[in-house]
């Protein structure tokens, strides 16, 4: 992807109004100098949804969801980066950068995209009526629409339908090479990857096809689903089939099904499911978990309930574990043997399914199940220690908050072991941000205090002047605010909002987020004064720690003139600093 300049983002922020994106979609009422609303991203009864029009962020100190009005677009409108981009783009009267812009027009994925779309309709155009797979489609309780609405084809039989059908050049030959359309045998010649199959058209997150799966007409056929191969375009363990589809049908997606196959979905979509998507072909990765809560709070996988399908939860849950933020839900539905999705919900309808659904595991059960799957015996030491002992990795995979402790607290009910975790990797101690009936902001530590303001109004960072002396002090949080200082001086006009997107993904994102949202008492004169203020009390902090150390070196092996210069001076400026 062709990077988009810090300069070009600031510029973009600043010229957008995040209360005027977000009001377009959620209702929004003035609160003084900031506006509420009951959070888009997850269900409350009372708002805990703030967007701040100085700041240029939003924040719910509910569900910790924040950021930017890209952001917002990215996960309210379920949008690309780039698309979110674009749209903010248009709103603001300017120009994505022409080198982007060329990127993402390159003639060689154009032509991929392109060649996969007529492939798509080629599919489309050969199932045609009274055929075997019109037939099959039909036996199976699938509708014209339903068809439709996910692009169901047909490929024909033979090696070269598809290939003299596309291939009608060296280059087009290449193209549909390249996007897995063809195969090559061991003389070099190729031929038509998908043949006598249902296909099944796969989507990307702009309802582009990207890849196929196609579906034998016989059971005694192998492979029952064969899957286009990886390409530029298409990389299965990024990718759920049926996701353009569930965005395409639902304003508010609210969970997300993961079933196994094409004809799962389609069948739940068929009986009125329609929030159900597939892995393809492959284990639930990382990559699977962040897009399917990116989309939704609550997750449903559902598997057979033999070994395999039960190694595959077990998968799925490991992938889950480290997104599993408070407001997330992850369950795990097991069917009967020789079941799946497609059957279930045929013979027992929609409320049948349904039924089951409200029926699943939770994950936080599913855990300790599966670690006591191999004859653990809770009611003794042995077995206590051994189920604490396997927990523990797994629990400190959790990010901090409501679930993770309570998580713990569970292993500590069945165990009577405490699992420990190392703390999180945020250099910035953070008390979360509670309005009280003043307003009044938690109590500060002179670190904390400067980061504040700083989120506040990145601006005062300009009042100081380099070299900067706090820098040297060892203690938390002073790193980050050597950070934060750096970025105002390279980016003048940077607001709160870009300074909290470039931390977005890192360990301190969500304390940061935090101190940002905090409503702070008094005026920017104020603010400067205690600014200017903190920074001059770490900086003679810093000094005395220096002036530590070499009385420490001059009682343990003395000091050279350069050391004694260099402690005369420190000592002449400590007795001329004030407040010492």
């Amino acid at each position: 992807m062709a990077r988009l300049s810090d300069a070009f983002i600031d510029d973009l922020l600043a010229r957008t109004d995040i209360v005027e994106v977000i009001a377009a979609r959620v209702p929004l009422k003035r609160q003084g100098r900031e506006y509420s609303a009951r959070c888009p991203f997850h269900d409350e009864r009372s708002p805990s949804f703030t967007v701040s029009p100085t700041k240029q962020f939003y924040h719910c100190f509910g569900c910790g969801a924040h950021g930017t009005a890209i952001s917002f677009l990215m996960n309210f409108d379920r949008l690309e980066f780039l698309d979110a981009i674009d749209e903010l783009a248009k709103r603001a009267g300017i120009e994505v950068p022409r080198e982007t812009r060329q990127h993402n027009e390159n003639p060689d994925t154009r032509d991929m995209f392109g060649v996969l779309d007529e492939a798509a309709r080629f599919y489309r155009t050969a199932l045609l009526p009274g055929t075997e797979a019109d037939d099959y489609l039909s036996r199976r309780g699938l509708d014209g629409s339903i068809r439709e609405q996910f692009g169901i084809g047909y490929a024909p039989g033979g090696f070269s339908a598809l290939k003299d059908a596309l291939g009608t050049s060296p280059r087009r030959l290449t193209l549909l090479e390249r996007t897995g359309m063809l195969s090559k045998n061991d003389r070099g010649h190729t031929y038509d990857k998908f043949r006598d199959r249902v296909m099944f058209p796969i989507h990307d997150r702009r309802g582009r096809a990207i890849a196929f799966g196609g579906r034998v007409l016989k059971a005694e056929d192998s492979p029952k689903y064969l899957n286009s191969p990886e390409t530029p375009l298409f990389h299965k363990g990024r990718e759920l089939y049926g996701l353009w589809q569930v965005r395409q049908a639902n304003q508010k997606i609210a969970r997300l099904i993961v079933v196994e196959g094409y004809m799962d979905v389609v069948a739940l979509f068929q009986h009125g499911i329609s929030q159900a998507v597939a892995t393809l072909g492959t284990a639930t990765t990382p990559d699977h978990a962040e897009l399917l809560f990116r989309n939704a709070p609550d997750v449903y996988f559902c598997f057979d309930g033999d070994s395999a399908g039960r190694r595959a939860a077990a998968r799925a849950m490991e992938s889950v574990l480290p997104r599993m933020k408070d407001g997330r839900q992850a369950f795990f539905l097991f069917l009967p043997e020789g079941e799946d999705p497609d059957s279930i919900v045929r013979n027992e309808g929609a409320p049948g399914f349904e039924t089951r659904l409200a029926q699943a595991v939770p994950l936080s059960q599913f855990l300790f199940d599966h670690l006591a799957e191999d004859g653990i015996n809770l009611a003794t030491l042995d077995g206590k220690a051994r189920l604490a002992e396997r927990a523990k990795p797994l629990l400190a995979q959790l990010p901090d908050g409501a679930f993770a402790d309570l998580m713990r607290q569970r292993l500590t009910e069945l165990t009577g072991v405490g699992a420990r975790s190392a703390p999180p990797d945020v250099h910035v101690p953070v008390a979360r941000a509670r309005r009280g009936p003043a307003g009044n902001a938690p109590r500060r530590s002179l670190v904390r205090s400067a980061i504040t303001l700083l989120l506040q109004k990145p601006q005062l960072a300009l009042e100081l002047r380099p070299p900067y002396r706090f820098v040297a002090l060892r203690q938390p949080g002073v790193e980050l605010l050597t950070e934060l200082v750096a970025i105002v001086s390279g980016r003048p006009d940077i607001g709160t909002g870009a300074m909290l997107a470039h931390f977005e993904g890192r360990p301190e994102a969500d304390a940061l987020h935090r101190l940002a949202a905090i409503d702070l008492p008094g005026d920017e004169p104020g603010w400067t004064r205690e600014f200017l203020d903190a920074i001059a009390q770490l900086d003679r902090q810093t000094l005395q720690q220096r002036v530590d150390e070499l009385l420490a070196k001059q009682r343990e092996e003395g000091l050279d003139a350069v050391d004694k210069a260099e402690l005369r001076e420190l000592l002449q400026a400590r007795g001329a600093a004030p407040g010492q």
